[in-house]
């Protein structure tokens, strides 16, 4: 073997050792990325902007992969979670949803009953009563005869609301009818409420026979209770 062929040989063992090197230094780097990342997870991504307090539905989500070790820890896994839950806040598309952004909707408890009643969205709801909020319920009833003062009641102190329907055309009521309230024609929104027996009954006749229903948000925590001598107001009453 000459110089010539010694130096070829020399070479071609120099370009396997240094393809050996270069393949141990990948699946070096291969596994240096596969411990970092680790074993993937699967999250859920909202593909559209959800309104706070609104019920959650499976659809509204859109399944992804993302490495366990990079996940939130609140992050939901499995999206049966969403079943009975609404959003406790808004909701922006895109966003990876998480256990502290929905809470279970809100539920009867022993002795309660659901009753719905229309509520005029101009003047009773206005976009800012959602499940879960406390609520006054307010009637205005005309007088039977004319002599008699129109009267303003609180029917019912602290109201928990359980569901907020859609936006739904209010037809009018008879004005000729004497055994029922007036209203115009326009558009309502049924609202739910979480109520014992008697306080159903109250709000039954009034959505029945006043010519307004209105409700009065209560911020959190403030006392429901209303004394007596206070829920009943007429001018009258005014000095």
């Amino acid at each position: 073997m000459n110089s010539r062929q010694r130096r070829g040989v020399i070479l071609l063992l120099l370009s396997v050792l240094c393809a050996v090197g270069a393949f141990v230094g990948v699946l070096a780097v291969i596994r240096n990325v596969e411990s970092e990342i680790g074993p993937q997870k699967t999250a859920y991504r909202l593909k559209t902007d959800v309104a706070a307090y609104k019920t959650l539905d499976p659809g509204q989500f859109e399944e992804v992969k993302m490495p366990q070790r990079w996940l939130p820890p609140t992050a939901v896994t499995d999206l049966d979670k969403v079943s009975g839950k609404i959003a406790v806040t808004p909701l922006k598309k895109g966003s990876l949803l998480q256990d502290d952004m929905i809470v279970d909707r809100p539920a009867l408890k022993a002795g309660q009953q659901e009753i719905a009643i229309m509520i005029d969205a101009s003047t009773g709801v206005a976009g800012k009563i959602n499940p879960g909020a406390r609520v006054n319920i307010y009637a205005t009833f005309d007088g039977r005869r004319p002599e008699d003062k129109p009267v303003s009641k609180v029917i019912v102190a602290g109201a928990q609301v359980i569901d907020v329907g859609k936006l739904t055309p209010l037809e009018a009521k008879d004005p000729g009818n004497t055994t029922a309230g007036t209203r115009q024609a326009g558009q309502a929104v049924p609202i739910t409420f979480a109520l014992d027996t008697e306080d159903a009954q109250r709000v039954a006749y009034a959505e029945s026979f006043a010519s307004h229903v209105r409700l009065a948000l209560l911020a959190p925590g403030t006392e429901a209770t209303i004394p007596p001598a206070e829920r009943t107001y007429t001018l009258d009453g005014d000095k």
